[in-house]
């Protein structure tokens, strides 16, 4: 109730004095208390395409590893951006990137493993992969997914000085033994915009630790990767912890696929160290990773 004011309290007084009866209490009506706002958090399209149902729980419990939100933010892709994603394999960040990109009328281009090159036995299973892939991807919440090939051999990526974001998640390795690295970088510089931005995401070597130039243990210097990024143009805008792993040492006995998710006991002969304890290494997690974001500079 409000406070009685003077001068309603001496008009009580005065009454009381003449010998009037009490009068009936009255209530002051009180205005109604406004509502309390709260702020409602609002998924964002990206956080939507993580969270979504079309990805397993096995991919969702890798999140904490891979880092998808901070990652792609880091990298600066938006919803409208046309961003060309090399090697997606099974498609772990595509099932991420397409309905993220639709949901923006962006375009994802997938350049996949070339099905033009090695003998006929590796040109049937790479088009038998690539075709599931593809029928992955028919439905709608995926939208238009535009595919190209990345290989020693291969095209452009795509339509030159077209692409906001060209994305590479630990495929560099790969290419450093079949000896065409810096021909992504070249390829990669020629598909995007001036401006367009380059995001590295690799299994990070020690720069103590000697760097096998065919990348056989999976993991790459760097100091290397910033090198050819420069020597095909690129310019090197800001780098992140977001994918590291302290515990990772890159000093295992089968390499980077010791780690999860490989989680490898052998080698490709099937031997095994005597002293191998695959408890320990799966309590490593997944491997040390440098995240690495480069600028193609503006015209």
């Amino acid at each position: 109730m409000k406070p009685i004011t003077p001068i309603f309290a001496l008009s009580a007084l005065v009454l009381a004095a003449c010998g009037q009866p009490d009068a009936p209490a009255t209530e002051t009506a009180q205005p109604a208390t406004p509502p309390v706002e709260t702020t409602a958090t609002e998924t964002t399209p990206l956080e939507a395409a993580i969270a979504g149902a079309h990805r397993s729980d096995e991919e969702k419990a890798r999140d904490a590893w891979r880092n998808p939100k901070e990652t792609l933010e880091f990298f600066g892709v938006e919803a409208d951006d046309k961003v060309v994603e090399l090697w997606p394999g099974g498609g772990w960040y595509t099932n991420i990137l397409a309905p993220y990109l639709a949901s923006g009328n962006g375009t994802l281009v997938a350049a996949y493993f070339d099905p033009n090159v090695g003998d006929e036995d590796r040109r049937a299973r790479i088009a038998e992969r690539l075709a599931e892939f593809k029928a992955n991807y028919e439905d709608p919440k995926f939208g238009t997914i535009e595919y190209s090939a990345f290989s020693a051999e291969s095209g452009p990526l795509t339509e030159e000085g077209t692409a906001d974001v060209v994305l590479t998640f630990r495929n560099l390795h790969n290419w450093m033994g079949g000896g065409y690295t810096d021909k992504f970088f070249t390829d990669a510089y020629a598909a995007l915009k001036p401006g367009g931005v380059l995001g590295v995401v690799e299994h990070r070597l020690p720069s103590t630790d000697t760097q096998d130039p065919t990348g056989a243990s999976g993991y790459v210097h760097e100091d290397y990767v910033k090198s050819l990024a420069e020597a095909a143009g690129f310019e090197f805008s800001a780098s992140s912890e977001i994918n590291a792993n302290p515990a990772d040492t890159a000093d295992h006995p089968f390499g980077v696929w010791t780690l999860p998710p490989v989680s490898a006991t052998s080698d490709r002969e099937g031997s095994t160290p005597e002293d191998f304890d695959a408890e320990a290494y799966a309590a490593i997690g997944e491997s040390d990773r440098m995240t690495l974001k480069f600028v193609k500079p503006a015209e």
